[in-house]
Parts: structure tokens; sequence; C-alpha cells
């Protein structure tokens, strides 16, 4: 399982890269092009981590964070006026994580 966890892990960088390097190059269709397979990945590998939260927790983090990048790259391609919807994502990406961090990092970093 955690092998093929890894697949969809190494496979997810490299699309969130691209869609970031369109949304900085103003490759508006490519861009949005990639919105739907870097978090549909993303959501793969949160649906994957299920069975722990402790795994689950930083992935559904990062899922709300492309989440919240995607509203914003399209805010700004498109000029929807809708960027502070992306702040709702952000926020509870960031407290996902600062609940990871307090509560599941201190014990994996001691079992390191």
């Amino acid at each position: 399982m955690k092998k093929h966890l890894r697949v969809f892990e190494h496979l997810h960088i490299p699309f969130w890269l691209v869609k970031d390097s369109c949304w900085a190059l103003q490759f508006k269709t490519l861009g949005v092009c990639m919105i739907l397979p870097t978090l549909g990945l993303s959501f793969v590998i949160v649906y994957k981590t299920r069975h722990s939260f402790a795994e689950m927790l930083p992935n559904l983090a990062i899922s709300l964070w492309i989440t919240a990048n995607s509203i914003w790259m399209c805010d700004e391609f498109f000029e929807l006026g809708i960027k502070q919807i992306c702040y709702i994502p952000f926020i509870a990406g960031l407290c996902l994580i600062g609940f990871w961090l307090i509560k599941y990092f201190p014990k994996m970093w001691r079992e390191s």
C-alpha cells in the first residue's frame, strides 16, 4: 500500500509544479486545465491515507492549499473578484497543519 501511495505522491508533485508554473508564466488555458488533475490526485492521496488521521491531516491541508491556490490563480487570470474566497481553504489548511504539528508531529519526531 505504501509503495502504491508513493506513486500518487510522486505524480502529484509535477502536476502541482506545472499548474503553478503556468500561473507564473500566464499560460491560462494549461494552468486552468491542470487544476483538475492536481486537485484530483491530492484528494486521491487524502482518500488513500484515511485509515490514519495523522497521515491524512497533512494531505488534506495540502488539498485545501491547492484549492485556495487554484481559486487565487483563476481570479488573477480572469478578474473574477473571488480572491477572498481562497482565504477559507487557506485558513482551514493552516488550522489542520497547526493541529497536526501540535498533536502528531512531536511523536513522529521522537520516534525517528
